[in-house]
């Protein structure tokens, strides 16, 4: 009698997994990141990025809002899947296929108390694992990528903002400057936002008008300014 082959469910190897988050936020005008100490000291890499093991049956995307909370302690305004990273860089649990995440949070003052985590400006990183520091290059690069599709800009707003505020946001999540007339004609032509009947005072000149995210509905399904069409 020939035997039967082996189930592939009972020879195959079990992979570890982690989902490791990279919470962005706006600081001074800049890009943060949050990064927490390292538990080992003796570590070449003495901060880490936000991460875990999905638990039981949990999905990634579960996962992944479980260890963002638990990082800032409340919800992140955004959150999206970036890649998964299975190469032989070194990673804080020795994880074999790492899932990453990007969280974005409105505002970078807040840290839950207690919290051992700090903010870094995105420009001057501390030294962190081989794969988190691939993994939030990827988050840089799927925000920026993604801000003509998406209203990721949106979610770093109050509800009601003036249209400078809405740029300077803009202007950091992309990291380069944006022509002012430049930027507000491709804002127009997107039809994301609507005129509100608030003003309020910016400095010593003219009050400026308050605006909504109130996208139309469109063919293409666009949700972003097309930055091909502004000039810095």
């Amino acid at each position: 009698m020939r035997e039967r082959p082996s189930s592939p469910s009972s020879t195959a190897r079990q992979t570890t997994l982690s989902v490791d988050i990279v919470v962005l936020t706006p600081r001074a005008k800049r890009l943060a990141v949050l990064v927490a100490k390292a538990p080992d000291t003796h570590s070449r890499e003495r901060w880490i990025l936000p991460w875990d093991a999905p638990r039981g049956e949990e999905s990634l995307a579960d996962a992944a809002a479980r260890v963002a909370r638990a990082a800032l302690g409340t919800a992140p305004a955004a959150l999206e899947q970036i890649a998964a990273f299975g190469d032989n860089r070194r990673h804080p649990g020795d994880a074999e296929l790492s899932v990453g995440f990007f969280a974005l949070m409105p505002n970078g003052d807040y840290l839950p108390s207690g919290s051992e985590s700090t903010w870094f400006d995105a420009e001057e990183l501390p030294a962190v694992f081989p794969r988190q520091r691939a993994i939030i290059d990827a988050a840089f690069d799927a925000v920026r990528a993604r801000l003509d599709q998406s209203p990721l800009a949106f979610r770093l707003l109050p509800p009601t903002f003036t249209l400078s505020e809405l740029q300077a946001v803009y202007e950091i999540l992309l990291g380069r400057r944006l022509h002012k007339a430049s930027f507000r004609r491709a804002l127009q032509a997107a039809y994301l936002v609507e005129p509100t009947d608030e003003w309020r005072s910016e400095g010593r000149g003219r009050p400026a008008q308050l605006f909504r995210y109130a996208p139309r509905k469109r063919r293409d399904r666009r949700r972003g300014v097309r930055f091909d069409l502004v000039s810095g």
